[in-house]
């Protein structure tokens, strides 16, 4: 949504907005994604107007979205707040030919899920459905080592944690992976337990868990399955 020109500590403007750009395609790449894009927004200047929910719209059908994941409207960060309520805002009227008739409407609603988050207030994160990543944890890992502006050197500046950032790229990667293994927390687990069975759901060390947004399409446990196969 935004292109990162404003979360760092050394660089900023146009410059970092390029870094950010190209560490956005070398994620792409690693993950095996087909395409991306990195919207012009500035960072931390993200608000729900019109034209950027128009703009959400139009890339939602222009993707041909069956599944759109998202914020929770609850988030430390404004531009993940405010990303969650234009995404919101969107859901219904990606069916609705009237608006923004230049590209065609969706022929039904795609499945709007939530990202997982720790906040508790005004409601916990309550997952709808949960995956068992571990066989792709060093994948993912591999991704987000490619965004090392961000996790090597902004993130860890603000955290005062910078010098505890290895040099070397393979005690990077190690390090970055014992940060982001986090164990799942009871709700999760819960959600594997009935995805997986009770005695797999309590080995599973890295999961993926999503919330339905009540705004869009509704899907059943059969369609949960197929769009996360086990």
């Amino acid at each position: 949504m935004t292109c990162g020109d404003a979360g760092h500590h050394l660089h900023s403007g146009a410059a970092l907005a390029e870094i950010r750009r190209g560490e956005a395609e070398q994620a792409r790449r690693r993950l095996g994604i087909a395409a991306s894009e990195v919207l012009s927004h500035h960072d931390g200047e993200l608000i729900p107007s019109l034209e950027a929910r128009h703009e959400v719209l139009r890339q939602i059908r222009a993707w041909r979205a069956d599944i759109v994941i998202t914020h929770r409207p609850w988030d430390y960060h404004p531009d993940h707040r405010y990303t969650s309520q234009i995404v919101q805002d969107a859901a219904y009227l990606v069916v609705v030919p009237n608006v923004c008739p230049s590209v065609e409407r969706l022929p039904r609603n795609p499945v709007f899920l939530y990202l997982e988050d720790g906040f508790q207030l005004p409601v916990p994160f309550a997952p709808d459905v949960a995956v068992d990543i571990d066989d792709v944890w060093a994948l993912k890992i591999a991704s987000l080592d490619a965004h090392a502006s961000q996790f090597y050197e902004w993130l860890p500046w603000v955290d005062g944690t910078l010098d505890d950032v290895p040099v070397a790229p393979v005690a990077r990667l190690e390090w970055l992976s014992r940060k982001r293994s986090l164990p799942p927390s009871d709700f999760v687990r819960a959600a594997l337990e009935r995805r997986y069975g009770a005695a797999r759901g309590r080995e599973i060390r890295h999961a993926e868990a999503f919330q339905i947004c009540e705004y869009g399409r509704r899907p059943s446990s059969d369609e949960l399955d197929k769009m996360f196969p086990m």
